[in-house]
């Protein structure tokens, strides 16, 4: 392992990308890790993002905004920025529930023609400790096929489009695609084959995380690149998207995806593991190190502790 300075990349969507990236902010800030890139969905359909798309034609701004404001500093710029960026607007007109920085993306989208550009610039104002990057350049629908919706087949397949509709869904999912067909940033794909850590989750399985394993440039990317791909298992199931889906499950959906996928470590809670052999058993079949540490907040809800995941990952970082 050199001592240098790590590259690293977080793959996902939405809160669970959001606390990734504020745990590895910290690594940035530690000079543990130097080069930080978010890769970030943009099938979102719904709220201010599924309107702006709509109106607009532009990818869903939201989870991009999410990804920006994760990576501001904790001093008064950054702090400040980091709220004007997430603040949505209340009272009943046509603005209510719209976000500011979903707004000032757009914006700069319509003012600069190049989506990753416009990112770029709005990082610059926030003085981010990283980078932005669209999964894909044109918006996208995740498709997904769920068992169990036909009550005189509950065996039947049927088709859930729009990821709002996917992550709500009342049966099992067994398989996600995009329509239409993706077609990778390139720039996203780079940053993949140049880290030297790429981590993937948490977030929503079907909704945030699966989605970059269907894209064929990233996927070959993921495979190909020299980086060491960390899993972070969720807390707990996702009511709908992933209920019934033990630890185990999860790791079978990303192989059940990208076969080739070869996975480094993976991180679990011990609040997650009823098995630790089985866990173990499943992780090293994929080539991979189970570590399970205290990453969860205390106050008993499914969320990550940004404290405790960067310590994780630092930890996960200097075993190399």
């Amino acid at each position: 392992m050199s001592d240098r300075a790590q590259s690293a990349v977080a793959l996902g969507g939405g809160h669970g990308l959001h606390t990734s990236l504020q745990a590895l902010r910290h690594l940035v800030d530690d000079l543990v890790v130097d080069d930080l890139s978010a890769i970030v969905t943009v099938a979102d359909n719904g709220g201010s993002s599924g309107r702006l798309r709509g109106e607009f034609g532009v990818l869903p701004p939201g989870d991009l905004r999410m990804a920006l404001a994760a990576l501001c500093g904790e001093d008064a710029w950054g702090a400040t920025w980091a709220r004007v960026l997430q603040h949505r607007f209340a009272g009943e007109g046509e603005m209510r529930g719209h976000v500011v920085g979903n707004l000032l993306i757009v914006s700069l989208w319509e003012q600069l023609g190049d989506h990753v550009q416009a990112l770029d610039w709005v990082g610059r104002l926030l003085g981010a400790s990283g980078r932005v990057l669209p999964m894909a350049l044109t918006p996208l629908d995740i498709a997904a096929e769920v068992r169990g919706l036909d009550p005189a087949d509950p065996l039947a397949l049927t088709t859930v489009r729009g990821q709002v509709e996917v992550a709500t869904t009342e049966g099992v999912i067994t398989s996600v695609r995009l329509e239409p067909e993706p077609v990778a940033c390139p720039e996203a794909v780079a940053a993949i084959l140049a880290a030297d850590w790429v981590v993937l989750g948490p977030g929503s399985w079907f909704s945030s995380v699966i989605p970059h394993l269907v894209v064929p440039e990233l996927r070959e990317a993921l495979v190909r690149t020299d980086a060491r791909l960390v899993v972070v298992l969720n807390l707990a199931e996702q009511a709908g998207e992933t209920h019934g889906l033990g630890p185990e499950e999860h790791l079978a959906v990303l192989s059940e995806h990208a076969p080739d996928l070869k996975i480094h470590t993976v991180l679990a809670d011990p609040c997650t593991v009823t098995d630790l052999a089985g866990l173990e058993r499943a992780a090293a079949s994929y080539g991979a190190a189970l570590v399970v540490e205290h990453v969860a907040m205390d106050d008993g809800s499914p969320r990550h502790d940004v404290t405790r995941l960067a310590a994780a990952y630092e930890r996960i970082m200097a075993r190399g």
